[in-house]
């Protein structure tokens, strides 16, 4: 059977650098930090003082206010999104269209803050005064549930959990749909509302998180003195579309996805496999479903966490799968000024790759000042460069071992 054409048409976001694509691209462009004092907990709680938070961001610009309030966090960050990415994707999704648009959108912890703010409720005033939406606001999957909605779009209609890989999953896993033939358009990403006082406690508990005070230089990926991730939010998604389907209404198009590659550890909880034996597979994966040669690749959006053992068996990873063309293509991890969001990663991230190919602009990794002397690759330290992209890869790896990797392509006008 033939595989038919993915192409992405249309990009959304929320995240600490903006509450738009444009604004968030030109700050990733420029090397500006999105990471500043944490300001939605009580700090004097946590050894972590600082996150990469959503700033001035309104639902109500987006949905009404009753609307609004059957909903966690991170499916208002997934939903403005989403209206953004369909906006500029220019596509009208008709009754007709509808029925061959699905939706696939991946959080790794869901609603999180509800789950806390509800437990306080139900302690204090007991089970009757536990709000009926509770079980709607706190699943995973209701992000993708209430942008199917919003849009009458009723073709597939899935989440993906899977860690930090659950955006990335969810890309591959939709453009899987298109390629097969059982939808024509998905809105696909992840989405994330993770700072709450139950996620922020974990993480630190589990050695996770930096505690490094210094807002700016604390994501530090591919750095000998990096000592954690930042945690941050926001949502990043994308309007994945059949070619032909995109061609005939004239749609733009940012960049076609080639290939998908998604593998376990089957390791760690936490830990990934050494020298990243899982990711270098999820890696290959990608390249040879799309049909892809190492060489061909230029360019690679790290996941690149900023924690002692994720950039290291990333980097051997790379190693692995691209052999002496590790050392010419260029790596870099835009989570140094995004901080880390988690399920949401894979959606941003996928939006960067994009706009890297179609811009012909390697984002950098910021404070990249003392670099691991095992960390020896190209990680386009701390400026952005021009360059001319044909193939690049964005990679996402999440706690329980799971993998993931797609690969884009430049479309010829």
């Amino acid at each position: 059977m033939t595989k038919r054409r993915v192409v992405i048409t249309g990009v959304g976001a929320i995240t600490p650098l903006g509450n738009d694509v444009p604004s968030t691209w030109s700050n990733i462009k420029a090397g500006k930090s999105g990471v500043g004092p944490l300001t939605r907990l009580d700090t004097d709680l946590f050894a972590a003082k600082i996150a990469a938070e959503v700033k001035d961001f309104n639902i109500e610009e987006y949905i009404e206010r009753k609307e609004a309030r059957k909903m966690d966090r991170f499916t208002h960050y997934a939903l403005a999104a989403s209206i953004e990415a369909v906006k500029d994707s220019g596509l009208e999704i008709t009754p007709e269209v509808g029925l061959r648009t699905g939706v696939w959108i991946g959080s790794g912890i869901g609603g999180m803050e509800t789950y806390e703010n509800q437990f306080k409720v139900f302690q204090e005033k007991g089970a009757r005064r536990v709000s009926p939406f509770f079980v709607p606001m706190i699943i995973a999957d209701m992000a993708s549930g209430q942008v199917s909605i919003h849009f009458g779009a009723k073709a597939m209609n899935n989440c993906s959990v899977t860690a930090c890989a659950s955006g990335t999953n969810s890309i591959g896993d939709a453009f899987k749909v298109i390629q097969r033939g059982d939808a024509d358009v998905m809105i696909s990403g992840g989405a994330e509302a993770p700072i709450t006082n139950m996620s922020v406690a974990g993480f630190i508990s589990n050695t996770a998180l930096s505690l490094n005070p210094e807002a700016q230089k604390a994501s530090r990926p591919f750095d000998a003195n990096r000592d954690g991730f930042v945690i941050g939010e926001g949502s990043g998604i994308v309007v994945l579309e059949e070619y032909e389907h995109a061609v005939g209404r004239g749609a733009k198009i940012y960049a076609e996805i080639v290939g998908y590659g998604s593998t376990g550890d089957a390791h760690h909880i936490t830990a990934p496999a050494p020298e990243g034996e899982g990711a270098a597979r999820a890696m290959a994966q990608a390249l040879s479903d799309g049909g892809v040669s190492p060489e061909q690749v230029a360019y690679i959006n790290a996941h690149g966490t900023s924690t002692p053992y994720n950039d290291l068996f990333e980097t051997q990873a790379v190693k692995s799968v691209f052999g002496e063309h590790a050392y010419t293509l260029a790596m870099s991890s835009t989570k140094s000024m995004t901080g880390h969001l988690l399920g949401a990663a894979g959606g941003i991230e996928a939006i960067f790759t994009a706009l890297a190919i179609k811009e012909g602009i390697m984002p950098p990794t910021i404070n990249l000042e003392n670099p691991d002397p095992e960390c020896d690759l190209d990680y386009v330290a701390n400026e952005a460069r021009e360059a001319s992209i044909d193939y690049a890869m964005s990679n996402s790896l999440g706690f329980g071992g799971h993998n993931a990797s797609i690969v884009l392509k430049k479309v010829d006008a």
